[in-house]
């Protein structure tokens, strides 16, 4: 047996007592052992044995419950608890568990919260994207601009002019207005649909 390990059996029933006392519920010792090894550096045999110790000398009691031992503090060592007092705490724990699920909920919230804060886009790429719509933007201006600016557009008045024209022309001419418009390679709307010229 190691120096280190040594030390800590021999103070296994300083540890364990108090443990018990302070946990006061029931135990094996391989309970024992494992929740305390990490921390003390306790070997199973050494649990064994200071439990055993203890369990002789009055200080923690010790039950049997087939082959294994239970061992647990000593009820005398506590007060009795009134009945007025364990109403009491039974209301303290109503209240806290009332307490612990309200902060849970709470707690799930800000996790929402917390999760569309990040889906969501950050100040830079809303930037670029505003920056896009602007571009964008004035791409369909300088569009409509251009349409607006078209020396190629007919207006209204010209239009009539030009029906007059034609009428007087089909006065003396023998064919049918259709055949006429072939003819002088005139397109109307219903031949073709008037779009409008890409910028």
């Amino acid at each position: 047996m190691s120096k280190g390990r040594a030390e800590a059996a021999a103070g296994a029933p300083g540890i364990l007592l108090r443990y018990l006392q302070e946990q006061n519920r029931p135990y094996s010792a391989q309970d024992v052992f494992g929740n305390l090894q990490r921390e003390h550096g306790l070997g199973k045999a050494a649990v064994v044995k200071a439990l055993e110790q203890l369990a002789q000398q009055g200080k923690i009691k010790e039950k049997t419950y087939g082959k294994q031992k239970i061992y647990f503090a000593d009820q005398d060592q506590f007060d009795t608890v009134s009945d007025a007092d364990l109403q009491v705490l039974d209301a303290k724990i109503v209240a806290l568990t009332a307490n612990v699920q309200s902060l849970q909920q709470s707690c799930r919230h800000m996790e929402a919260e917390l999760k569309e804060l990040t889906s969501a886009m950050t100040t830079p790429e809303m930037q670029k994207e505003i920056q896009e719509l602007k571009k964008e933007c004035a791409g369909y201006t300088e569009r409509l601009k251009n349409i607006k600016a078209a020396t190629n557009h007919v207006t209204p008045e010209e239009k009539e002019q030009a029906t007059e024209l034609s009428d007087a022309i089909l006065e003396g001419y023998p064919k049918s207005k259709k055949q006429f418009f072939e003819e002088v390679g005139i397109e109307t709307d219903e031949d073709y649909n008037v779009k409008l010229p890409d910028p």
